[in-house]
């Protein structure tokens, strides 16, 4: 059996053995790490542990750079043939593939969980967001819209028509291991491309069932499996060469403000286009007209939902000064209720962080807190025992820090709630003051590098509106009476500022993938020009 005592988390959390579960995926305990038509690999191999509790469950031969040409050289090739499929024949592709999607929805989230730690409810709601997203992109086979403009020369028609791009380069974190890659993959294929997929070295098993989860629904359609090619392999020599490399003219990464520097560097050089989704600094604010049970939950969800591991968890809380006190003295007391543990287990609301880094990394921030001038308000320690096996175990930790500290002003991929406060310490009794607080408010949540989710909680129409407005907040999410975490694929999901500017998902997020192309037609025997220019008789 692969992954040796991971099964007994598994059978503790009351799911299918896992040997099962795993074959339904084709994975096997060594898998090849390279897919370009076929699979390859043999470059160093990689060991796949689980943050459940530290065991292996497989490993993967990762590929050498040699290789990696030999997939993008095949990607390439298939994206030739791919775009000249007609978009509704390519749509259907991809529903096919949700509803395959569908079929293995289960095996593929216990997948989720197992190697990223994230709960089962979140790792089977992870894939939920893949079916959904080919459910959009099957409508959107039959919407990639151009537009007609009318010529200032007579007898002229002109128009705009968007084409398939090229091969996509997809870069994912660890932390959304399979939807990532959809939102990109589903949209890309719709709209001719192909993709290259390099995942996470901490979650390339997750990516590698996706992989022969799309190569099955293309081989039975007659086409080219190579339109969803992988690269498992070193960021620094693989990922590299995929940044460097001009037969990718899209190359979407998330992660880090640090990686996206890098990336949008590199591929910038080379004129490339980048989708760069990066770091969250995301705050509520919470004013003296908020209804508290509803913001608790919200709060509780974006802060401990999968161990403050998402780009949009909820890092900070700007609270109305009237009401601070009372809504942290509320908040301690629901941490203390958080079922932390097995992530497979039915009833956990916390599992583990990804890796002993990410433990440290919490550690030396709340560290960074108190040299700061901040104050721990709860949690933060480091759990161990049986019930923790593995190191990866932590208490979701609250403190009161001023937004302008240093530690505060960065991400940290953690379980950390900072709250700070704003206005009086009396509710406001006139508009006026009220405007003026909920001004203050917006300068502090917008005074951070990051600007990708954000909401206020408040029944007032003219505190929402501010939220809402030009003024208001600085993120690509703005959300009123509905946190922070998690979003619909149904609008464009991305953020501003550091946190890169790129949008993938719904609304015209599209576009990206194609490229546009402006005609015009002369349906005359006469030739004039433009502007009203006359040149020679």
């Amino acid at each position: 059996m692969a992954g040796g005592r991971v099964g007994d988390p598994l059978r503790d959390g009351e799911v299918s053995d896992m040997h099962d579960f795993l074959s339904r995926l084709g994975i096997q305990e060594e898998n090849l790490g390279g897919f370009g038509g076929e699979w390859i690999g043999s470059g160093p191999k990689l060991e796949v542990t689980t943050p459940i509790d530290g065991s292996k469950i497989g490993t993967v031969v990762q590929v050498t750079e040699e290789e990696y040409s030999r997939i993008v050289d095949r990607a390439h090739q298939a994206f030739l043939n791919w775009r000249t499929v007609p978009a509704p024949k390519r749509g259907d592709l991809i529903r096919q593939l949700g509803n395959k999607l569908r079929e293995l929805k289960q095996e593929l989230g216990q997948l989720v969980t197992l190697e990223m730690g994230k709960i089962l409810p979140e790792g089977e709601g992870e894939v939920q967001e893949m079916i959904d997203i080919c459910d959009f992109a099957v409508g959107l086979s039959r919407q990639l819209y151009g537009l007609s403009m009318h010529s200032e020369r007579p007898g002229h028609r002109m128009y705009e028509q968007w084409h398939p791009l090229g091969v996509v380069g997809v870069i994912s974190a660890f932390n959304f291991p399979v939807a990532v890659w959809a939102w990109n993959s589903a949209l890309a294929a719709t709209c001719g491309d192909a993709t290259l997929w390099k995942p996470a070295s901490t979650t390339p098993l997750t990516a590698i069932a996706c992989t022969k989860i799309a190569a099955e629904v293309c081989r039975q359609n007659g086409v080219d499996p190579a339109i969803f090619s992988l690269v498992v392999g070193k960021g620094s020599s693989v990922g590299d060469k995929l940044l460097h490399d001009k037969r990718i003219p899209l190359v979407s990464a998330t992660g880090s403000c640090q990686m996206g520097y890098r990336v949008g560097e590199v591929v910038g050089k080379r004129l490339g286009r980048t989708i760069l989704e990066l770091g969250g600094n995301n705050a509520i604010i919470v004013t003296p007209n908020a209804d508290l049970e509803m913001t608790m939950r919200a709060i509780l969800f974006g802060a401990v939902g999968t161990a403050g591991q998402r780009c949009t968890s909820t890092r900070r809380i700007i609270a109305h000064n009237s009401i601070r006190k009372e809504l942290t003295q509320r908040l301690i007391k629901a941490y203390a209720t958080v079922p932390i543990g097995n992530p497979l287990k039915e009833g956990t609301l916390m599992g583990p962080l990804v890796t002993h880094g990410a433990v440290k990394d919490m550690q030396n921030a709340i560290e960074r807190i108190k040299k700061e001038g901040g104050e721990v308000l709860y949690g933060g320690e480091q759990l161990d025992g049986k019930d923790y096996p593995g190191g990866h175990y932590v208490k979701p930790c609250i403190a009161a820090c001023k937004n302008e500290a240093a530690i505060v002003q960065e991400e940290t991929f953690a379980p950390i709630l900072y709250i700070m406060g704003y206005g009086g310490n009396a509710a406001p009794k006139d508009a006026d003051t009220m405007l003026k607080e909920i001004k203050e408010a917006i300068a502090i949540h917008n005074n951070v590098p990051q600007g990708l989710s954000s909401a206020v909680f408040t029944q007032n129409l003219l505190e929402a509106e501010n939220f809402l407005s030009a003024a208001g907040s600085d993120c690509g999410i703005a959300n009123v009476n509905i946190g922070t975490s998690g979003a619909e694929i149904g609008g464009a999901f991305g953020g501003e500022k550091e946190t890169g500017g790129g949008r993938e998902s719904g609304s015209d997020a599209w576009k990206v993938y194609m490229r546009r192309q402006t005609n015009t037609i002369n349906w005359t025997t006469e030739l004039p020009l433009a502007q009203g220019i006359k040149f020679g008789d």
